[in-house]
């Protein structure tokens, strides 16, 4: 056996080392372990972890192979060619020499050795001066704690001394109340005693009262049910005297006309008048002379008849019902209005908007059955609504809604029926 491969006297391989440089000795062995051939089975399974893993979780099977001479031979080649550690890092140069083997390694191992225990050992120096120091520390917090402790004490003392005198004054104060409830309580029952005599001295007089009510209005019942029975009596009498009469003069009518040979006509003097009316293509329902312009339910007549054309002068009717609201939501609100009005009428329905000054035409949603017609430019919406109600036949029922009294007189000059907007308005609104 070679100088180089000699174990220092009174050391085991690894175990015999310090724990400092057993750590470096697995860690540099795990770092190499991917480049050393013909390792164990075990330990080539540690070298396909991550480096990281290899020396936490393989230590034991890294230390238990490099027991063997020639396995610890092989990764001391690997580490030899790797950088030499910091010559200050004790720990680190053991481990290499250990692994390594040079020529003078005894030497350098017991070198570092002994510099690793004596840094240990100034190091046990420090701690056991700093776990006096704070022993010391320790002993003055404790003697200032209790100190504090006793003060504490003597507070908490004096205030439960100052707490136990109130409770005692409280207590009294409490019994003393306690004592005033109960009289209050006697007094209150003496109290509710009387007036539960009352109560019931009452009430046997509500009662009282009661059965004689009672009995007073069973007998205007039988009064009732008694005059009931005399004027069911009288009216079947006078009844049978009407039916006779009635009987008579209805005899009397036919023999008079049998004898005078009248001969049975079909129709009513009003059937002439009406054709007349129809012939003319004007129908005026019958209650209309009593109903305004602005009458809701004069509009509702006018819808009512087959074939109804409504025109509405839409600014007219919007700046009436939504004065402070703008164009836009003007426009799309009376149209939105109309969707109940023409589902349930049918009735066909145009908004005309005044646009004789813009040439902007923004759209608006308009609900089925409801069209919106802007004006043309340098035309008025005056103008258009003419123009619609002269295109209508005559005969059909034509109702135009607005306020302007020159369209209202040319409108009824072609035989529209002109609305006042309050009537739509109030109808919209029901």
């Amino acid at each position: 056996m070679s100088a180089a491969e000699t174990p220092t006297p009174g050391l085991t391989p690894l175990t015999g080392l310090p724990e400092p440089v057993r750590s470096r000795v697995v860690a540099q062995a795990a770092e190499v372990l991917p480049d050393v051939p013909t390792l164990p089975p075990v330990v080539r399974r540690v070298a396909a972890f991550a480096p990281a893993r290899r020396a936490r979780l393989g230590a034991g099977a890294i230390a238990e192979a490099l027991a063997d001479d020639e396995v610890r031979e092989r990764v001391g080649v690997q580490v030899a060619a790797r950088p030499d550690p910091d010559d200050t890092d004790d720990a680190g140069v053991a481990a290499r020499v250990w692994l390594t083997r040079p020529d003078d390694w005894v030497e350098v191992l017991d070198e570092r050795l002994a510099r690793i225990e004596e840094a240990a050992v100034v190091g046990e120096g420090r701690e056991l001066e700093r776990l006096r120091q704070r022993l010391a520390d320790a002993e003055q917090s404790v003697r200032e704690l209790r100190s504090a402790h006793e003060a504490h004490q003597d507070e908490l003392r004096a205030e439960h001394q100052a707490e136990h005198a109130s409770l005692r004054r409280r207590l009294g104060e409490a019994r003393a109340a306690e004592r005033e409830s109960r009289a209050r309580a006697d007094q209150g029952e003496q109290e509710l005693g009387r007036v539960r005599a009352e109560a019931e001295s009452r009430i046997a007089a509500l009662e009282k009262e009661n059965r004689q009510l009672r009995g007073q209005v069973e007998r205007h019942d039988a009064a009732g049910v008694q005059a009931r029975r005399d004027a069911r009596t009288e009216r079947d009498e006078a009844t049978v005297r009407a039916r006779l009469l009635l009987e008579s003069v209805i005899d009397a009518a036919t023999g008079l006309r049998r004898e005078l040979g009248l001969q049975a006509v079909e129709g009513v003097p009003a059937d002439r008048v009406e054709a007349d009316v129809a012939a003319a293509g004007v129908r005026t329902p019958s209650s209309a002379g009593a109903l305004g312009a602005a009458d809701p339910g004069l509009l509702e007549q006018y819808l009512a008849m087959p074939r109804a054309r409504l025109i509405v002068d839409g600014y007219n009717v919007s700046k009436r019902a939504w004065p402070s609201s703008s164009l836009e939501a003007q426009r799309n609100r009376l149209a939105g209005s109309l969707a109940g009005l023409v589902a349930r009428t049918r009735v066909e329905t145009t908004i005309v908007f005044d646009a004789a000054e813009t040439d902007h035409r923004p759209p608006v949603v308009a609900p089925r059955g409801v069209r919106v017609l802007y004006s043309p430019r340098g035309v008025i919406a005056d103008d258009v609504i003419r123009d619609l109600v002269a295109v209508e036949p005559t005969g059909r029922v034509v109702l135009v809604v607005t306020a302007d009294r020159e369209i209202a007189v040319d409108v009824g000059r072609d035989g529209a029926r002109v609305v006042d907007p309050d009537a739509l308005i109030s109808l919209l609104a029901r």
